[in-house]
């Protein structure tokens, strides 16, 4: 958990980041609360947002969060204790992004020390769907020790209408899924998260859409770590949704038996995008590394390959709105 540019103040256990509201709006499911939903208090901030904080407890709702400078906080002692939750998937809503349980649209969003979770796949008399969890398309977003848990596409990491930028920023984060868990064309940087593949026949880590060489996107994953539950096959590092994907991975540990190309084509046979995209590693360690294996498309990187997508490199410099002290350790599911 870090402090960022704003003065962090703690409250319940929880760092809290000030924002345009001078008093924080409280979500609880006590008798007496102001607010019973995450809905109801984020509707009642000002237009130039504020700071709503969540008592432990599950909070089954979808949530729309459309106003800039909203700040999500769950006031636990871990994650685990507040969980926005709610069951949607594309085939009955019209669309992958639509079944988020949230979605944010507003620029400096932050979002700490929650669950957000899309339990669609678990209920076993839905057909298979997509389910978001969480649909992040701002810009300049930091999301801090949250849990993000679904199955095919958690995590809708992208850019904004008519390809607006969205820079994001994820840190000791937990992401679980199967198939392109985390997906789509933003700017955005991982630093110390766990990727966890859950059982099934496929799981593929990313799935970025970069669509042309000239777009700036691209996901880097600093110093994560990749894990799978034994049962979860096939597993790959990604796959390009769209021809110039680009994701790198430094440092990464790779406990997941991740197949010895690493890459996946989007649709083998069918497409030839592995030769356009790109995807780098630099220095992976664990069961999965494999440099000697991988795609031949691909990259390992060199020392002065790897320090090209260094933060500050990565985000050209502007980093005001990062957070300044580094994190604490990974947020695991348990």
């Amino acid at each position: 958990m870090g402090i960022f540019v704003r003065r962090a103040v703690l409250l319940a256990g929880c760092f809290c980041i000030p924002s345009a509201s001078a008093q924080p709006l409280l979500v609880s499911h006590a008798e007496n609360a102001d607010y019973h939903s995450v809905q109801q208090a984020i509707d009642a901030l000002p237009a130039e947002g504020g700071d709503v904080l969540i008592k432990p407890g599950i909070y089954r709702e979808k949530v729309k969060i459309s106003k800039s400078g909203v700040h999500l906080s769950g006031t636990g002692s871990n994650p685990e204790d507040t969980v926005i939750v709610y069951g949607d998937g594309a085939i009955n809503v019209g669309g992958t992004v639509r079944s988020a349980t949230l979605s944010a649209t507003g620029d400096d969003i932050r979002l700490e020390n929650l669950t957000i979770q899309n339990d669609y796949a678990l209920n076993p008399a839905n057909p298979p769907s997509q389910g978001v969890a969480l649909s992040l398309t701002g810009d300049k977003d930091v999301v801090t020790r949250v849990r993000l848990l679904g199955a095919q596409d958690t995590l809708f990491a992208g850019k904004g209408p008519n390809g607006r930028m969205s820079r994001q920023y994820f840190s000791n984060c937990y992401i679980e899924g199967h198939v392109d868990f985390v997906f789509g064309n933003a700017k955005a940087w991982f630093r110390q998260c766990e990727l966890h593949g859950i059982a099934n026949q496929a799981v593929v880590f990313t799935a970025q859409s970069k669509a042309a060489p000239d777009e700036d996107s691209g996901y880097v994953f600093d110093h994560c770590s990749l894990s799978a539950d034994p049962a979860a096959r096939d597993i790959a590092l990604g796959r390009p949704w769209r021809p110039y994907a680009t994701v790198v991975f430094l440092s990464t540990k790779i406990d997941a038996q991740v197949v010895a190309e690493g890459w996946r084509e989007w649709a083998p046979g069918k497409t030839n995008s592995l030769s356009t995209s790109y995807y780098a590693e630099y220095r992976s360690f664990g069961a999965g590394a494999n440099p000697s294996g991988r795609e031949p498309h691909s990259h390992q990187l060199t020392d002065s390959e790897a320090s090209r997508w260094s933060l500050s490199v990565f985000f050209g410099g502007a980093t005001d709105w990062l957070p300044t002290e580094r994190h604490r350790g990974n947020t695991k599911q348990h």
